[in-house]
């Protein structure tokens, strides 16, 4: 079995391109917990954009919920903006299955009904049972599907991905 090894950091800087070219005025970056709120966190900062940005939970809206309960990040949905009629740039780490995506759009409209809902993704692994397509990807790879791959970020900021086996 071969071991995947991503850059993270080269990755990030990938998904900072992407996120430049896909950029509204009147954009708001909206980061999933845990991951994708790490990244929209230092995209807002590095990309020198005015205000702050959202974070989302998939908790309430996910379609496993029965199964998966209440999760840790159920209550760190903060959008300090008016979502109503905003662009919003919805950043994850890694897009899959495209359900966490599905959950936290439905979330996203419980605060309003956005002008547009645009997905950047740091890594797109495939396997969707959605049809849920990001608009910039900065890598598109194979994981198995007995594996996962997380975004973690050390206390200096600095990002790297855990490939956990996980039981089917």
């Amino acid at each position: 079995m071969s071991t995947l090894h991503l850059d993270a950091e080269a990755l990030y800087t990938e998904l900072a391109a992407g996120v430049r070219a896909l950029l509204r005025p009147d954009a708001a970056l909206v980061g999933v917990w845990s991951g994708g709120a790490w990244l929209a966190e230092r995209l807002q900062r590095e990309l020198g954009l005015p205000g702050e940005h959202g974070v989302i939970s998939s908790a309430l809206h996910r379609d496993d919920f029965g199964q998966r309960g209440m999760s840790a990040g159920a209550d760190h949905t903060r959008l300090p903006f008016e979502v109503e009629g905003r662009h919003i740039l919805l950043i994850d780490d890694v897009l899959y299955t495209g359900r966490t995506t599905r959950a936290v759009i439905n979330e996203l409209f419980d605060f309003g009904r956005p002008a547009s809902v645009t997905l950047a993704v740091l890594v797109d692994r495939g396997g969707r049972e959605l049809p849920i397509q990001p608009a910039f990807s900065a890598a598109r790879i194979h994981v198995p599907a007995g594996q996962r791959l997380s975004l973690a970020r050390s206390d200096a900021g600095r990002f790297t991905f855990d490939i956990k086996t996980i039981a089917l």
